[in-house]
C-alpha cells in the first residue's frame, strides 16, 4: 500500500526558515532508514505560499490567486511517499519522524485496482495510459522548476465517490499530453481523510488521530509532480487542468493550488545535504 505523508506548515516554514543542521541529520538519519526498508518513493520540500498561485475554475470563470495564503495551519509544507504493509506501519513510520512540534497528515493513496472496469473502456485507454506511466516514469528535464501540484477535496472525494468513465477517459489524455510536453511526473488521488490519520508532535510526545477530518475545503484531493520551465508556464498548464477536472466535481468547481519545490543544491553545502543528496534527494537531476 502507498501512503502519501503531507507535512503541515508552521509559522517558521512561511517566513521561510530553513531548518537547522541538527534537525536536517536527523531528518537524513530517518530518510536513510526508510531507503533501507525499501520504503522510500519520494518525497520533497515545498517553497513558502508566497511563492504559489491558486487557480479556480467556477461558474464558467478562471480565477488566479497569488499567494501567501493565511491558513497556515492548513497550508502544505512538504511531502514523503512510502509503501507500507498496513495503516498501522504508516503510522509507526510518521511517528518516528524527528520533529519537534507540527504535524503530519497520512493518508493512503488510490490504486488503480481500487476503480473498478466498466464495460465502456475503451482499448488503450485511460487505465493502460496509467500503467504505462507508472512503469516507465517520466525522467527530469535539466532547466526546469519542480511543482507540486495540490488538488482541494470536496464532499464527495471525502464520501469516497469516484470519477465517472467521462472524467477518467478525459484526464487520462490531458495526462497523457503531459507526459508527451515533458511537464507531468506523477500523480495520484488521495483515499478521503476517514481513511487517514494524523500525528500531532510535541517534543517527544506523539498524538495520534484518526479521521475524518471536518475542514473539507483544505483538504488534499489528490496531487501531481510536474516541472515547467517558468511560473507562467506552470499556471498556464493549472488553468487547463482545472477546466478539465472541473465537469466531473461537485457543482463544477476546481481548485488547484501550485507551488514549487525547494532542491537542496540551493543551499550550498553541509553534512546533512549531502547525506541526501547521495540518496537522491531534492536534487535537480
Amino acid at each position: 500500500m502507498r501512503f502519501m505523508m503531507l507535512v503541515k506548515a508552521t509559522r517558521d516554514f512561511e517566513a521561510g526558515v530553513w531548518p537547522d543542521e541538527k534537525l536536517l541529520s536527523e531528518m537524513a538519519s530517518w530518510t536513510e532508514e526508510l531507503v533501507k526498508a525499501g520504503a522510500r518513493l519520494d518525497s520533497g520540500r515545498l517553497q513558502p505560499s508566497s511563492a504559489g498561485v491558486r487557480v479556480r475554475y467556477a461558474n464558467g470563470k478562471l480565477t488566479v490567486t497569488d499567494g501567501p495564503f493565511a491558513e497556515s495551519k492548513e497550508l502544505i509544507a512538504g511531502f514523503c511517499l512510502i509503501q507500507a504493509q498496513s495503516r498501522e506501519e504508516a503510522i509507526a513510520w510518521a511517528k518516528r519522524v524527528p520533529f519537534q512540534e507540527g504535524e503530519i497528515e497520512l493518508r493512503p493513496l488510490y490504486e488503480l485496482f481500487d476503480f473498478p472496469v466498466d464495460a465502456a473502456e475503451k482499448p488503450a485507454g485511460w487505465r493502460e495510459k496509467e500503467e504505462q506511466i507508472r512503469a516507465a516514469p517520466p525522467a527530469r528535464k535539466p532547466g526546469t522548476i519542480r511543482y507540486m501540484g495540490i488538488v482541494k477535496a470536496d464532499r464527495d472525494t471525502e464520501a469516497g465517490v469516484l470519477p465517472d468513465q467521462k472524467l477518467l477517459a478525459a484526464m487520462g489524455a490531458f495526462m497523457e499530453e503531459g507526459v508527451k510536453s515533458g511537464v507531468f511526473l506523477s500523480g495520484d488521488g488521495l483515499q478521503p481523510s476517514s481513511k487517514g490519520a494524523r500525528v500531532r508532535f510535541s517534543g517527544s510526545k506523539r498524538l495520534v488521530t484518526d479521521g475524518p477530518f471536518a475542514e473539507t475545503k483544505e483538504l488534499v484531493g489528490g496531487y501531481a509532480i510536474l516541472q515547467f520551465t517558468s511560473k507562467a508556464e506552470a499556471i498556464a498548464w493549472t488553468k487547463r487542468f482545472v477546466q478539465v477536472d472541473a465537469p466531473g466535481r461537485l457543482g463544477a468547481e476546481s481548485e488547484c493550488e501550485i507551488r514549487p519545490f525547494f532542491e537542496f543544491e540551493d543551499f550550498g553545502s553541509s553534512e546533512a545535504l549531502e547525506r541526501f543528496r547521495a540518496m537522491g534527494v531534492g536534487t535537480k537531476k
